[in-house]
Formats: C-alpha cells, sequence, structure tokens
C-alpha cells in the first residue's frame, strides 16, 4: 500500500487580526487634533464637544484640550482660554 496523502485542502490556516478597540486617551489627558480618544464598535459612546465621529465609529478629537467624560459623552476641553466653550463644561 503506497503511503501518500490526497491532495485535501487543510482544515486550519485561517487568522483574523485583532481589532484593538477600546478608550485610547482617558479623562484628563490632554488631546491634540485628530487624536483618536475611543475606538468601538457601534456607538455606546458617543460624541460631544469638539469631538468628531469617524465611519467606523471611531472618535476623534478636532481640537487642542483635554479629555472629559460625562455620562455617554466625551468632550474636549479647549486647553486655550480664548478658545470657545460651553459654560457647563469648564467646570
Amino acid at each position: 500500500m503506497a503511503h501518500k496523502k490526497g491532495q485535501g485542502s487543510t482544515k486550519n490556516g485561517r487568522d483574523s487580526n485583532p481589532q484593538y478597540l477600546g478608550v485610547k486617551l482617558y479623562g484628563g489627558e490632554i488631546a491634540q487634533p485628530g487624536a483618536i480618544i475611543i475606538r468601538q464598535r457601534g456607538t455606546p459612546i458617543q460624541p460631544g464637544f469638539n469631538v468628531k465621529k469617524g465611519t467606523d465609529d471611531t472618535l476623534y478629537s478636532v481640537a487642542d484640550g483635554v479629555v472629559t467624560f460625562r455620562g455617554r459623552k466625551v468632550h474636549v476641553v479647549p486647553s486655550d482660554a480664548k478658545a470657545p466653550c460651553p459654560v457647563w463644561l469648564k467646570n
């Protein structure tokens, strides 16, 4: 009897790369424009002041400032005193 294996396909060899989701900048950390704050699927955390949402639901900063979490929203409080900022966010 010959001991040759057939040309069957392997059932292994498939693996996907990790998605690296989660919080990248925590409250109190400094964010620059374009800095990713949260990578997420869906919108459990929603964008607030000076924060935009990307097409893959990633939240990123649009201004220099300090990251602040309030409830289900994340805000970036401007570090420049002359920059416009809502009064309720300054506290």
